[in-house]
């Protein structure tokens, strides 16, 4: 979990990139297309992904890499060239956007999330970015995470549990469009077991974390202050949100 993992809370680590959450209505309720990463080589190695990648010059057509006019060409550029799929950029919904701390001057790394359901079309792996596909429920793929099956990266664990409640492709993106572009400005512990969110009353603090009472975990229904973390020193992850 280090290098990749590194790479949502390093500052130093710049540029922009655009994620597609492809959706469908499966014969058992909503599911999401995983693609996953060759094991030897490249980012998120071995892990199941969303398809997306880098912004590059071309998707800023003349502008800034960091807008989400040109997240939303480097999605539909991306999946086309991982998946053989060719999106509309104006149906996608943007709706989170995951960025290291603000902590440096230097660029900074910002991921936008998009959703949208499937097209028509033959999904065409690229072997050199994607070993295999899988349409596959929200909740089965974090049961497969669990049991150590499918290794997920925090952002791909928390959107799946957003999406887990969902009845149907329609449902899930008329959720989506209610809410603005959530940020999540991710933060380690000391002991970098959890990753936390600005809106935790603990994001941001300098100093080593307070011991707790054994009696109250931070995962309790009493423990106290706001808390939007995801708790990864067990399995199944524990993710809090309770503002």
């Amino acid at each position: 979990m280090d290098s990749d993992l590194e790479s949502l809370t390093n500052d130093k680590v710049p540029g922009s990139a655009a994620t597609v959450v492809l959706l469908r209505d499966g014969e058992r309720g909503l599911e999401v297309l995983l693609a996953e990463r060759p094991r030897d080589r490249g980012s998120f190695a071995g892990a199941w992904v969303f398809p997306g990648g880098a912004v590059d010059e071309e998707d800023a057509a003349g502008g800034s890499t960091d807008t989400e006019e040109a997240a939303r060409r480097a999605a539909v550029r991306e999946t086309r060239e991982e998946i053989g799929l060719e999106l509309e950029a104006g149906e996608l919904v943007a709706f989170s956007r995951w960025t290291p701390p603000a902590t440096s001057s230097q660029k900074r790394l910002s991921t936008t999330f998009f959703a949208v359901r499937v097209p028509d079309g033959e999904i065409r792996p690229d072997p050199n970015e994607v070993m295999a596909v899988e349409w596959i429920r929200p909740m089965d793929a974090i049961d497969r995470h669990t049991a150590g099956a499918m290794s997920l990266w925090p952002p791909t664990w928390v959107t799946l549990h957003g999406l887990k409640d969902a009845a149907s492709v329609d449902e899930a993106l008329a959720e989506l469009r209610t809410g603005d572009i959530r940020p999540y400005v991710s933060q380690f512990s000391d002991d970098r077991t959890m990753i936390l969110w600005q809106e935790d009353d603990e994001y941001g603090a300098d100093q080593e974390r307070n011991e707790r009472d054994p009696d109250v975990p931070d995962d309790a229904p009493d423990a106290e202050g706001n808390r939007h973390r995801l708790m990864m020193d067990r399995l199944p992850w524990v993710y809090l949100k309770s503002f």
